[in-house]
């Protein structure tokens, strides 16, 4: 059964992220826990090199915890240790080893836990875009949505295994490294703590700027993205035009706006960085001059001085990486808010009550009236008319007369607002019938069709998987599509291409029209079709057509009379509104619209 995707807001940017966060949480876990043991293991040589330097070569007094001392004693004390040097050494090493192997651990969970964000993450916008209706992708760039789904996602990724990751490690260091700081000299300790906040304001100061300028150059890649992903897809109208210099020369300039944005977002970063540099320079700087007077003085040991000035160098490491946090906060924002853009949006929602009917029976449109969103003028107004259940309609009319936005409204592609008329199949109003339920039991053709980038069987069955080839062959000979593929050298593992580039128009409406009978659903659109072949392969496709479509109800748009005239009922379309109706024969009597183009028509003139 089709999963259908929620309707959920994300009013902030951490509720979303918890929800991409799902099912990573427990290896964040585990890196948080193995990176607070090795910000401990962190901690513990310098004060081994203090009480080596300080107490086993000196012999001062050791400034170690009694209980390590104790259980030293019961080795023999500093005197042991003072013969033994080796077993200090060994110690190190085996502090270094231990360190490496838990910081490999947090290495390891830390990035399953981004990964599997960035799965979840993907899965999810991929999952919510194919629920969005046709307006909202109307109104967003293919190459922008892309650029969310892979670039922004990868932002995401980055700040949370480099950056956020971090912080669980930067908190628990800066507070280690200053009690242990304190513990040796507090006077020197608060010279080193009056640069964080400094740090920590000079970052907050470049946050907003990294920000917007990021923005701004995020938005534009997606523009330069979908220049790149147009022309790319329509690269044979590029060159039957031969637009090849104007479309190098407005993807040159999308790029050098593009260019000039990063480069000005470098300089932010370089500066912001620079500036970073020389205040945790003049803080090394400042802290070891002030320390080795208070060591010349006295005040300290010469090994509390080397421990002092490992604490301190571990501490700058935690400050200049929560100003990289603070900055990069500003990227990962924008990129949150970017998917947050597509996750917010109002995905389709079947009523509460929405029910799956018999499809066969009778369809209705009664006073439909539509006008696109942010449009003024109506696209249909007060369109009334009944197809019988098993029959064929045709439906005729110029270009922008509505004839395949009835269609679109027929399938729900279109919204139809309640207050715009209804639209019932066998009596039930199409809004209350479930819409998966409803688009699997109408089959649509295109005039341009999409086909994917796969062999023509894969195409032939992509809406009926568990078709064999017997069936495929069936459908294809009715599109009159059989003999043109068994001239093909591999035949039905024929790869199209990207939608279809190596088929002729003719070639990709046959395989489309293929596709869509596979499926023997109730009711068949036809919009336009058979506008790319000849007409003598028209009359053959329609006489299949005539004699398998059993007792689905077909709707034929065309601008070719032939391919109308024999249809049960035929619609005439002229600016939104039904301008006549009837079988050909009544037309023709009538002296309207239809006849005017039946005359041009036979008379070999060609008309929209």
């Amino acid at each position: 059964m089709e999963q259908k995707q929620e309707n959920r807001r994300f009013e902030t940017k951490a509720q979303m992220l918890v929800y991409f966060m799902k099912g990573s949480v427990r290896f964040f876990v585990f890196s948080v826990v193995y990176t607070l043991v090795v910000t401990l293991l962190d901690m513990v040589n310098p004060r081994i090199i203090s009480f080596t330097v300080d107490s086993v070569i000196s012999n001062k007094p050791s400034s170690l915890p009694p209980f390590i001392m104790n259980w030293l004693n019961s080795f023999g004390g500093t005197e042991y240790l003072k013969s033994h040097m080796g077993v200090i050494a060994l110690t190190v090493i085996t502090v270094a080893l231990l360190r490496a192997l838990f910081r490999y651990l947090w290495r390891l969970y830390n990035a399953k836990g981004a990964e599997t964000v960035v799965e979840t993450a993907r899965n999810e916008v991929f999952h919510h875009l194919l629920y969005l209706p046709s307006s909202w992708h109307s109104s967003h760039h293919t190459g922008d949505i892309i650029q969310r789904c892979t670039s922004d996602v990868e932002t995401i990724k980055m700040f949370l295994s480099e950056q956020l990751g971090s912080l669980f490690r930067i908190i628990p260091t800066l507070i280690l490294a200053f009690v242990f700081m304190g513990r040796i000299h507090v006077k020197l300790m608060l010279v080193a703590l009056v640069f964080l906040p400094l740090i920590v304001g000079y970052s907050l100061f470049f946050h907003k700027r990294i920000g917007s300028a990021f923005r701004k150059a995020d938005e534009e890649e997606g523009k330069l993205s979908a220049i790149a992903q147009e022309n790319l897809t329509g690269v044979r109208v590029v060159r039957a035009f031969g637009k090849e210099m104007y479309e190098r020369n407005r993807f040159e300039e999308k790029n050098r706006t593009y260019t000039a944005l990063w480069i000005h977002l470098m300089r932010l970063l370089a500066s912001f960085w620079c500036s970073m540099d020389l205040l945790s320079g003049a803080q090394i700087l400042l802290i070891t001059s002030l320390g080795a007077v208070y060591a010349v003085h006295g005040e300290l040991t010469a090994g509390e001085f080397i421990a002092f000035l490992a604490y301190n160098t571990m501490m700058i490491w935690p400050v200049r990486m929560l100003g990289r946090i603070i900055a990069n906060l500003s990227k990962a924002g924008v990129a949150i808010d970017r998917l947050r853009e597509i996750m917010n949006g109002e995905p389709e929602q079947d009523a509460p009550d929405a029910v799956e009917p018999d499809m066969s029976g009778d369809i209705s449109f009664e006073h439909v009236n539509y006008v696109f969103e942010n449009g003024t003028a109506e696209v249909l107004h007060d369109v009334s008319f009944t197809v019988k259940a098993g029959t064929t309609v045709g439906i005729l009319g110029g270009t922008g007369s509505g004839k395949s936005t009835l269609m679109y409204l027929l399938d729900r592609i279109y919204p139809l607002n309640e207050t715009d008329g209804t639209i019932t199949i066998g009596g039930v109003d199409i809004q209350k019938i479930k819409a998966s339920y409803l688009r699997s039991h109408i089959g649509m053709v295109l005039q341009e069709p999409y086909l994917f980038s796969r062999s023509l069987e894969e195409n032939i069955r992509i809406a009926s998987r568990s078709s064999d080839l017997r069936e495929v062959r069936e459908a294809a000979g009715i599109a009159a599509l059989d003999e043109t593929i068994e001239h093909f050298e591999d035949g039905y593992d024929t790869f199209v291409g990207e939608r279809g580039v190596t088929l002729s128009g003719g070639q990709k409406q046959r395989t489309a029209i293929a596709q869509m009978l596979i499926r023997k659903p109730p009711i068949m659109v036809f919009d336009d079709s058979l506008s790319a072949v000849d007409a003598e392969t028209d009359a053959k496709i329609r006489a299949a057509l005539q004699e398998n479509t059993g007792d689905a109800t077909v709707f034929l748009i065309a601008h070719r009379i032939t391919t109308l005239m024999h249809a049960d009922q035929i619609i005439v379309m002229d600016r939104g509104v039904v301008a006549e109706r009837g079988n050909h024969q009544e037309l023709m009597e009538l002296g309207g619209i239809y006849r005017k183009i039946f005359d041009l028509q036979m008379a070999g003139r060609e008309v929209d």
